[in-house]
């Protein structure tokens, strides 16, 4: 044999070595932690007392990392407690409805009590799950790697490799852990308990000091659903917000009348604010939709949208509590509000909609411009499409507008926030010409009743078409106080005038 041929066999052989110990190494690695998982999954759980609630925590497979509270039947609370591949699952599994009614009588119990109470128990609940489910993984990796690889050197491998991993994953739990995303949930289930399981916007942002406060506040809320199954709490409006009902495109959609009524009534709405598109052609047929908006009790702001005809307008103006804007500002529950109907009138889509966008801009300042010249400052702006939107960059602290059927928000360089709402009705009928249906969407946004400023809002959106599921995300503003930059000088147009109504 030639040194150049056994120099090559000698070298395919180390190349078969090195690959076979790769496959057998992952191997061994995939065998351990699929052991790992079905471990934790089979014996990982605990169960804690928590106050008076007893809870069942788990520990599941998350990319994302999460804390998801199955509060069944009322719906689930998810939380963006940390990035890891694991997630917590805290179901309710009992309560103890004695220690909830101590807890409910006595408040100065919640005040002082509470808190420190909550977070000594709920952290040995923590602490026992990961003590339980490291266990429970390292003999699920041992038992696994026994059974496939029938010899210790790799089961004794595959532990060592899943004691890393554990160990790994919860050094990255911990590290990215994030207490303050309990003012920000998400919430899924029924509409009925969404302000009673979610909690009081203004009460997380203002009074929000610690996680230990915000769990209490939440611990009592789930124990006065569990105390009164029958009969579910009547959510408790914090007097000192101000409750606004942000609704766009309904296209003549029964739907979102439902969702509006049960809104106004659970969240305890002060006035509605619609921006646009109530109808699809705006014909005078279609004004007998719009008599709806006499009977929910409120204001009801209106912006004319590219769908709504100055007839549409006229009809939702003869309407109890209805607030029509068309370059003009009110006073409405508080708030300076300033709206502006949609120039063009496109239901037959002669016109396309999106048509010269830069006109549509200079519109907005143009409007923005005479805006600054008044002598009282508007608190929210209200519009139809959104690059007209734009072009009020800097005239109010909170933009609203909808058009795009999209929900969407934007803190715009200038200091103002646009916030894009999508379509309340789910776009009406023609949304049943594509296979996934448009979510119906509305969002309930919480102002400070001295600064008029957002301190929180909540998005919610029904996936189906009845308007009983709901899933609700809070957000929380972060510099409410910011400075808002001034509208750019720019000539107003020749047309056009804001007319000013005084405050009812």
């Amino acid at each position: 044999m030639k040194f150049a041929d056994w120099t090559q066999r000698t070298r395919r052989l180390a190349t078969g070595r090195a690959g076979r110990r790769i496959a057998r190494g992952t191997a061994v690695a995939a065998v351990a932690l699929a052991g790992a998982w079905l471990g934790i999954m089979l014996g990982g759980a605990v169960r804690s007392n928590v106050g008076p609630v007893e809870l069942g925590m788990s520990a599941e497979p998350s990319w994302t990392g999460e804390t998801v509270l199955d509060a069944h039947p009322f719906g689930t609370l998810l939380f963006d407690t940390h990035n890891a591949p694991v997630g917590l699952r805290v179901t309710l599994e009992n309560i103890n409805p004695d220690r909830a009614r101590g807890f409910l009588d006595d408040p100065r119990f919640s005040a002082d009590r509470l808190p420190a109470l909550l977070e000594e128990e709920l952290s040995d609940g923590v602490r026992t799950l990961i003590v339980r489910a490291a266990f429970c993984g390292l003999a699920g990796a041992l038992v696994a790697s026994l059974i496939v690889f029938r010899r210790p050197g790799p089961a004794l491998a595959g532990t060592l490799v899943v004691a890393v991993a554990i160990a790994g994953t919860g050094a990255a739990a911990a590290l990215t852990f994030r207490p303050d995303s309990v003012v920000e949930p998400k919430y899924t289930g029924l509409l009925a308990n969404a302000p009673t399981l979610v909690g009081d916007a203004e009460s997380i942002v203002t009074r929000f000091e610690s996680y230990r406060v915000q769990l209490a506040k939440l611990v009592n809320n789930v124990s006065q659903l569990y105390d009164v199954v029958s009969a579910l709490p009547v959510y408790d409006a914090d007097p000192t917000s101000i409750r606004i009902l942000h609704v766009s495109d309904i296209h003549l959609s029964p739907i979102a009348w439902n969702l509006i009524r049960s809104v106004t009534t659970q969240f305890k709405i002060d006035a509605i604010i619609d921006t646009g598109d109530l109808t699809d052609h705006g014909t005078g047929p279609e004004d007998k939709f719009v008599e709806e908006i006499g009977t929910f009790g409120v204001p009801y702001v209106f912006v004319r949208g590219n769908h709504d005809s100055m007839t549409t307008q006229r009809a939702v103006r003869r309407q109890k509590g209805a607030v029509v804007l068309d370059d003009s500002a009110k006073t409405v529950a508080g708030l300076r509000i300033y709206g502006l109907g949609d120039p063009r009138f496109t239901p037959d889509k002669s016109v396309s909609v999106d048509s010269n966008l830069e006109s549509l801009g200079a519109l907005g300042r143009s409007h923005a411009a005479k805006l600054a010249r008044l002598p009282k400052q508007v608190d929210l702006i209200a519009v139809h499409d959104p690059t007209v939107a734009k072009g009020f960059s800097g005239a109010a602290p909170m933009i609203l507008t909808g058009h795009s059927h999209a929900r969407s928000t934007e803190l715009l360089p200038s200091g103002s926030r646009l916030l894009v709402q999508g379509s309340t009705g789910g776009a009406g009928l023609r949304a049943l010409e594509h296979d996934e249906p448009t979510p119906v969407a509305a969002s309930v946004l919480y102002f400070d009743a001295d600064t008029h400023r957002l301190r929180a809002w909540d998005d919610i959106t029904l996936g189906g078409l009845g308007e009983q599921s709901v899933q609700i995300q809070r957000h929380v503003e972060t510099e409410p106080g910011r400075t808002i930059s001034p509208v750019p000088t720019i000539a107003p147009s020749p047309t056009g005038s804001i007319t000013v109504t005084p405050t009812p």
